[in-house]
């Protein structure tokens, strides 16, 4: 059984990839590969406790942001 701020963890994950994805347009693996490859997916596990206290939209384009600067698509 998870600890309790692992299971939070894995439950905004899973909450904001699909988010994201809406957002942008994308399927929901695309756009776990596309935060991968550019730099959101290590900003999402580093600083989910934060994003998670702010509204959704806040940290989907928190993501966008990271991703663009580390080389992402507009």
């Amino acid at each position: 059984m998870l600890d309790k701020e692992t299971s939070d963890k894995v439950g905004f994950i899973s909450y904001i990839i699909p988010k994201f994805a809406d957002e942008y347009k994308m399927r929901a693996q695309d756009a776990y590969l596309y935060l991968k490859k550019y730099g959101g997916l290590d900003f999402l596990m580093e600083h989910w406790w934060a994003l998670h206290t702010d509204n959704p939209f806040w940290a989907v384009r928190d993501l966008y942001d990271i991703c663009y600067e580390n080389g992402g698509m507009r």
